[in-house]
C-alpha cells in the first residue's frame, strides 16, 4: 500500500462519494426523493471531515462529541487496508470510539459490534389488520404512563448496543424524545395507538408520517411482555404497515438497536430489509 497523505482539495473525492451513497441507497430500494434526503443525512458535516489517499482511494474520518465522550467516525473508506490508518488516526485525535456507517454489507467492519440498524419496507397499497386484532388511538389520559415505559425500554435498549452507559442512555433519552416530541402527545404528524386482541391492550405503537419523503417512521411497535410469544409480534408489524397508509407515506422505516437478536430475526421475516447499519469498535 502506498502512504497515505491527508488532502487539502477534496473535490475528487466528495463527488465520488456523494455518487456512492446515492447508489448504495438506490440499490437498497430507495426513491429517488428519499435517496437524496438521506444523501443530506449522511453528509451533515462534511466540511470538517479529514479526507486523506493512497493514490489508489479514499479515506474520510472526524471525531466528534457523543454524550461526553470523543468519538472518532470513519465516513468513507475505499483504501484497500485502509481501516487501521483511520482507526489510528481517530484514537490519535482522542477518541474512545471508533463508529461507521455502512450500506451493503459490513465488508472490512464484520469484526465491529453493530449499534444499530435502520430497516425499510414498501408497504402494500391497503394493508390489513391482522384478524382479532384490533387498533385505536392513545387517550391523552393513557400517553404518561406510556411515555414512562417507553423512554424506560428505550434506554435500555441503547445499554444492550454497548455503546453508552446506563447515565449517558438516559442523557440521550432525554434529548431525543425532547427532539421529537416537543409538544407531547400534540406533536404534528405523530400518530399513537392502542393494539387490542380479546379485551386487553396487548401492544402500543408511535409511528411518526412524513418523516422523509414518503416514509412514515415507527419509533416504537411494542407488545407487552406479558402477551409475547402469542404471534403478537408479526401482528405489530402489520399494524406499523396500516398505520404508514394511514398517514398517506408508500414506506416504512424504523431502527433496532443491536443486540436484539430476537427483533432483527422478525424483521427479517416480515420484509424490513436492512437500509444501513450502524457498527462500533471501542478503542479504549
Amino acid at each position: 500500500m502506498n502512504e497515505i497523505e491527508i488532502v487539502a482539495e477534496r473535490g475528487a473525492w466528495r463527488g465520488g462519494f456523494e455518487k456512492r451513497v446515492l447508489a448504495g441507497y438506490r440499490a437498497a430500494g430507495c426513491s429517488e426523493p428519499l435517496a437524496r434526503a438521506l444523501l443530506e443525512r449522511a453528509v451533515k458535516g462534511i466540511d470538517g471531515w479529514t479526507v486523506a489517499t493512497d493514490g489508489t482511494g479514499w479515506i474520510a474520518v472526524g471525531v466528534s462529541e457523543d454524550n461526553g465522550a470523543v468519538v472518532g467516525r470513519i465516513h468513507d473508506l475505499t483504501v484497500a487496508g485502509g481501516r487501521e490508518w483511520a482507526e489510528r488516526w481517530c484514537a490519535e485525535h482522542g477518541a474512545e470510539r471508533v463508529e461507521v456507517r455502512l450500506t451493503g454489507g459490513p465488508g472490512a467492519f464484520a469484526g465491529y459490534q453493530v449499534r444499530g440498524q435502520n430497516r425499510m419496507k414498501a408497504v402494500a397499497g391497503q394493508p390489513q389488520l391482522p384478524p382479532g386484532l384490533t387498533v385505536r388511538r392513545l387517550t391523552e389520559e393513557e400517553y404518561p404512563a406510556w411515555y414512562a415505559a417507553e423512554e424506560a425500554a428505550y434506554i435500555a435498549d441503547i445499554v444492550r448496543a454497548g455503546a453508552l452507559t446506563a447515565e449517558q442512555a438516559k442523557e440521550k433519552s432525554d434529548r431525543d424524545f425532547a427532539q421529537h416530541l416537543p409538544q407531547g402527545y400534540l406533536t404534528p404528524g405523530h400518530a399513537f395507538y392502542a393494539m387490542e386482541a380479546e379485551g386487553q391492550v396487548i401492544g402500543t405503537g408511535w409511528v411518526n408520517h412524513g418523516f422523509l419523503p414518503g416514509v412514515t417512521f415507527g419509533f416504537s411497535l411494542e407488545v407487552h411482555e406479558e402477551h409475547r410469544g402469542k404471534g403478537y409480534g408479526r401482528a405489530a408489524m402489520a399494524v406499523g404497515e396500516w398505520a404508514t397508509r394511514q398517514g398517506g407515506d408508500e414506506a416504512m422505516m424504523f431502527n433496532v438497536f443491536g443486540g436484539n437478536e430476537v427483533a432483527m430475526g422478525l424483521y427479517d421475516s416480515t420484509g424490513f430489509a436492512v437500509l444501513d447499519e450502524h457498527r462500533f469498535l471501542d478503542l479504549r
